[in-house]
Protein backbone atom coordinates (compact mmCIF):
# COMPACT_ATOMS: atom_id res chain seq x y z
CA UNK A 1 0.00 0.00 0.00
CA UNK A 2 1.23 3.51 -1.08
CA UNK A 3 1.19 6.07 1.64
CA UNK A 4 0.11 9.29 -0.48
CA UNK A 5 2.15 11.88 1.96
CA UNK A 6 4.93 9.97 1.66
CA UNK A 7 4.87 10.36 -1.96
CA UNK A 8 4.43 13.44 -2.03
CA UNK A 9 7.39 14.23 0.07
CA UNK A 10 9.58 12.26 -1.68
CA UNK A 11 8.25 14.59 -4.99
CA UNK A 12 8.39 17.70 -3.22
CA UNK A 13 11.68 19.84 -4.00
CA UNK A 14 10.70 22.72 -1.31
CA UNK A 15 14.11 21.97 1.25
CA UNK A 16 16.79 21.79 -2.29
CA UNK A 17 17.70 25.30 -1.80
CA UNK A 18 18.61 24.75 1.60
CA UNK A 19 20.40 21.66 1.59
CA UNK A 20 22.14 23.37 -1.91
CA UNK A 21 23.20 25.98 0.72
CA UNK A 22 24.18 23.78 3.22
CA UNK A 23 26.71 22.15 1.34
CA UNK A 24 28.04 25.26 -0.74
CA UNK A 25 28.04 27.53 3.04
CA UNK A 26 31.37 26.26 4.40
CA UNK A 27 33.13 26.85 0.75
CA UNK A 28 31.88 30.32 0.89
CA UNK A 29 33.15 30.90 4.46
CA UNK A 30 36.82 29.57 3.46
CA UNK A 31 37.01 31.57 0.61
CA UNK A 32 35.60 34.68 2.71
CA UNK A 33 38.40 34.59 5.86
CA UNK A 34 40.84 33.14 3.23
CA UNK A 35 40.87 36.70 1.44
CA UNK A 36 40.39 38.51 4.78
CA UNK A 37 43.80 36.78 6.32
CA UNK A 38 45.72 37.24 2.75
CA UNK A 39 44.44 41.08 2.92
CA UNK A 40 45.66 41.18 6.42
CA UNK A 41 49.39 39.30 5.09
CA UNK A 42 49.56 41.94 2.41
CA UNK A 43 49.10 45.14 4.71
CA UNK A 44 51.64 43.63 6.82
CA UNK A 45 54.15 43.40 4.24
CA UNK A 46 53.48 46.33 3.59
CA UNK A 47 53.92 48.28 6.96
CA UNK A 48 57.18 46.06 7.28
CA UNK A 49 58.53 47.50 3.95
CA UNK A 50 57.48 50.96 4.95
CA UNK A 51 59.11 50.61 8.16
CA UNK A 52 63.06 49.27 6.98
CA UNK A 53 62.69 51.88 4.35
CA UNK A 54 62.34 54.93 7.54
CA UNK A 55 64.50 53.54 8.99
CA UNK A 56 67.12 53.92 6.56
CA UNK A 57 66.31 57.27 5.37
CA UNK A 58 66.44 57.97 9.20
CA UNK A 59 70.30 56.12 9.04
CA UNK A 60 71.10 57.92 5.90
CA UNK A 61 70.53 61.69 7.79
CA UNK A 62 72.68 60.48 10.64
CA UNK A 63 76.79 62.27 11.01
CA UNK A 64 79.49 60.52 8.48
CA UNK A 65 81.24 59.69 11.58
CA UNK A 66 78.86 56.52 12.31
CA UNK A 67 80.15 54.73 9.50
CA UNK A 68 84.08 54.37 9.22
CA UNK A 69 84.73 53.62 6.01
CA UNK A 70 88.71 53.02 5.99
CA UNK A 71 88.65 50.82 2.82
CA UNK A 72 85.70 49.85 0.41
CA UNK A 73 83.96 46.97 2.70
CA UNK A 74 81.11 46.03 4.81
CA UNK A 75 80.27 46.01 8.15
CA UNK A 76 77.85 46.37 10.83
CA UNK A 77 77.21 49.93 12.35
CA UNK A 78 79.54 50.51 15.77
CA UNK A 79 77.85 51.72 18.44
CA UNK A 80 74.66 50.74 20.28
CA UNK A 81 72.85 54.09 19.90
CA UNK A 82 72.66 54.02 16.13
CA UNK A 83 71.28 50.52 15.91
CA UNK A 84 69.13 51.34 18.59
CA UNK A 85 67.65 54.82 17.49
CA UNK A 86 67.03 53.42 13.63
CA UNK A 87 65.35 49.76 14.88
CA UNK A 88 62.76 52.03 17.34
CA UNK A 89 62.60 54.43 13.78
CA UNK A 90 61.38 51.30 11.60
CA UNK A 91 59.41 49.47 14.59
CA UNK A 92 57.71 52.40 16.56
CA UNK A 93 58.34 55.30 14.26
CA UNK A 94 59.98 57.23 16.85
CA UNK A 95 63.40 57.33 18.22
CA UNK A 96 62.21 56.86 21.41
CA UNK A 97 58.66 55.59 22.73
CA UNK A 98 56.13 55.10 20.54
CA UNK A 99 54.13 51.92 19.80
CA UNK A 100 55.05 48.85 17.36
CA UNK A 101 53.49 49.03 13.76
CA UNK A 102 52.40 45.47 13.89
CA UNK A 103 51.02 44.02 16.58
CA UNK A 104 53.67 41.64 18.08
CA UNK A 105 56.82 43.54 16.32
CA UNK A 106 58.24 43.73 20.22
CA UNK A 107 61.72 42.35 19.44
CA UNK A 108 64.08 44.87 18.25
CA UNK A 109 66.63 42.45 17.40
CA UNK A 110 64.55 41.79 14.28
CA UNK A 111 66.08 44.79 12.68
CA UNK A 112 69.88 45.03 11.63
CA UNK A 113 71.63 47.67 10.14
CA UNK A 114 74.49 47.65 8.13
CA UNK A 115 77.04 49.79 5.59
CA UNK A 116 78.90 49.38 2.53
CA UNK A 117 81.92 51.82 1.75
CA UNK A 118 81.28 51.92 -1.78
CA UNK A 119 84.40 53.70 -3.74
CA UNK A 120 84.09 56.75 -5.84
CA UNK A 121 84.70 57.60 -9.23
CA UNK A 122 88.43 58.74 -7.91
CA UNK A 123 88.68 60.76 -11.91
CA UNK A 124 84.80 62.69 -11.33
CA UNK A 125 85.10 65.64 -9.27
CA UNK A 126 82.66 65.58 -6.63
CA UNK A 127 80.85 68.35 -4.94
CA UNK A 128 78.86 68.50 -1.73
CA UNK A 129 78.74 66.46 0.65
CA UNK A 130 81.02 63.78 -1.05
CA UNK A 131 84.20 66.19 -2.13
CA UNK A 132 87.28 64.85 -1.69
CA UNK A 133 85.96 61.62 -0.59
CA UNK A 134 87.25 58.44 -2.06
CA UNK A 135 84.80 55.84 -0.45
CA UNK A 136 81.08 56.91 0.00
CA UNK A 137 79.22 55.18 2.69
CA UNK A 138 75.60 53.64 1.99
CA UNK A 139 73.32 52.85 4.64
CA UNK A 140 71.37 48.87 4.81
CA UNK A 141 68.33 48.23 7.20
CA UNK A 142 66.69 45.24 7.21
CA UNK A 143 63.93 43.03 9.33
CA UNK A 144 62.92 40.00 9.70
CA UNK A 145 59.52 40.39 11.40
CA UNK A 146 57.12 36.87 12.39
CA UNK A 147 53.83 36.89 10.85
CA UNK A 148 50.83 37.78 13.16
CA UNK A 149 48.00 35.73 12.00
CA UNK A 150 44.71 37.29 12.57
CA UNK A 151 43.86 33.31 13.16
CA UNK A 152 46.21 33.03 16.24
CA UNK A 153 43.37 34.00 18.64
CA UNK A 154 41.22 30.81 16.87
CA UNK A 155 44.10 28.51 17.96
CA UNK A 156 45.63 28.21 14.04
CA UNK A 157 49.08 29.87 15.28
CA UNK A 158 52.09 29.30 12.75
CA UNK A 159 55.21 30.13 13.78
CA UNK A 160 57.00 29.22 10.16
CA UNK A 161 55.81 32.90 8.62
CA UNK A 162 58.10 35.79 8.77
CA UNK A 163 57.83 38.97 6.67
CA UNK A 164 61.16 40.45 5.23
CA UNK A 165 61.96 43.75 3.96
CA UNK A 166 66.01 45.36 3.01
CA UNK A 167 66.04 48.72 2.02
CA UNK A 168 69.41 50.93 1.22
CA UNK A 169 70.40 54.52 1.09
CA UNK A 170 73.54 57.05 0.70
CA UNK A 171 74.50 58.56 3.80
CA UNK A 172 73.91 61.88 3.58
CA UNK A 173 75.29 63.42 7.16
CA UNK A 174 73.83 65.98 8.89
Amino acid sequence: MRHPTLARMIASSAGSAAAEMAMVAPIFVVLMFGAVELGNYFLSEHVVVKAVRDGARYASRLNFSNYPCASASTGNVPGGSVVTDVGNVARNQLVSGGSPRLVGWTDTTTITVSYDCVTTNSGADYSGLYKGMTLAPTVNVSATVPYNSLFNNLGFTSTNLSLRARSQAAVMGL
